[in-house]
């Protein structure tokens, strides 16, 4: 699926920014989500009868476009940020590997003229595409570029003027879509990247395909009563980084009828090597692959081989990608790790 390595940043990126507030992404005032409304144009005023004048011809209205598919219209964004979509999109450019995912697998890919580095290489994406700063895009190029539709996410976005205004002022569509923390609040994005591209019924055709990948996987782990603890490493040592409850991936081990080992805190964490060897997980997982073998450095590491998961050899890697970025690519993710985790119940 993809051409190269995501950087080690991006990992750590990911971990730290999703835990950020969420931000607006153009001004307005918000509407209630999923509402459409198309500004109708006024009618043009007949003009009255006068004593001795001739009737004065009949302007006809203005014709009510608002079911027009071609006519702009309004939405409210994830972020609560009212936005104005064109009438055609053309290009698009997305400041996030999650949107690009989306945006390619609702059959648009071609259109994306400009990407973030980490979207580089991802399937399905132009080569030619102008490549930019996920956190600190290029405004000038992106103002040069103006494209139809701007997709991002709260790591590159700062507040509800800044850094995008010019592109705002421009007509540009600037559309903020956070990075949800849920498997529900993924389908939920999918769902709204459809929309604007005129896509729900293939975006409704994703999470629908999402939704009973999961729904089997969970079927399975709602049968297992001897759970495994589970520790997965996002960052390698020195500097090791997890997860507790209320991201995605817990959510996931959850349903998949496992205990995440750090499942009392809360959000993307810095771990020590003593909480894990104290925690003795039963398995250990790794999306770390900014290392060359990241199974075999865990399974090296001092001290460690008192852990269950080291001892008895369970320690595997699961695709970085399809576990790091929210989008529908993490039922992938979700069965790697069920086979991993639990291989006598998910095995082929």
């Amino acid at each position: 699926m993809r051409k190269r390595k995501t950087k080690a940043i991006l990992c750590l990126l990911t971990a730290m920014i999703l835990a950020l507030s969420t931000a607006s992404c153009a001004a307005g005032e918000p509407s209630s989500p999923g509402t459409q409304d198309t500004p109708q144009a006024p009618s043009v005023p007949v003009t009255p009868d006068t004593p001795d004048t001739p009737d004065a011809p009949e302007t006809p209205d203005a014709p009510d476009d608002s079911d027009d598919p071609q006519a702009p219209k309004t939405f409210t964004d994830p972020s609560g940020a009212e936005i104005t979509v064109p009438e055609e999109i053309g290009t698009i450019a997305v400041l996030a590997p999650s949107l690009a995912e989306m945006v390619v697998a609702l059959g648009q890919g071609e259109k994306i003229s400009a990407c973030d580095t980490s979207s580089v290489g991802l399937e399905g994406l132009r080569e030619d595409a102008l490549v930019l700063d996920l956190s600190n895009p290029d405004m000038e190029q992106l103002v040069a570029l103006s494209p139809d539709l701007l997709l991002v996410t709260n790591m590159s976005l700062y507040d509800q003027e800044d850094p995008y205004k010019p592109l705002v002022d421009l007509g540009v569509c600037v559309a903020c879509v956070p990075t949800s923390d849920s498997i529900a609040d993924i389908m939920s994005d999918i769902g709204f990247v459809a929309e604007l591209l005129g896509e729900t019924e293939r975006g409704d055709e994703i999470v629908a395909q999402m939704q009973s990948q999961v729904d089997a996987l969970a079927a399975i782990g709602s049968t297992i009563t001897e759970k495994k603890t589970v520790y997965f490493e996002i960052s390698a040592a020195p500097y090791l980084y997890s997860f507790g409850s209320g991201v995605f991936l817990n959510e996931m081990i959850e349903l998949l009828g496992a205990e995440n080992i750090l499942a009392a805190e809360s959000g993307w964490l810095s771990v020590t090597e003593e909480a894990v060897v104290t925690a003795q997980p039963d398995v250990i997982l790794t999306n770390v692959n900014y290392i060359d073998d990241p199974v075999a450095e865990i399974m090296s590491r001092p001290g460690w081989d008192a852990i269950p998961a080291v001892a008895n050899g369970e320690v595997y890697y699961i695709d970085n990608m399809a576990s790091s970025v929210p989008d529908q690519n993490v039922v992938k993710a979700m069965e790697e790790m069920a086979r991993a985790i639990y291989p006598d119940y998910y095995g082929d």
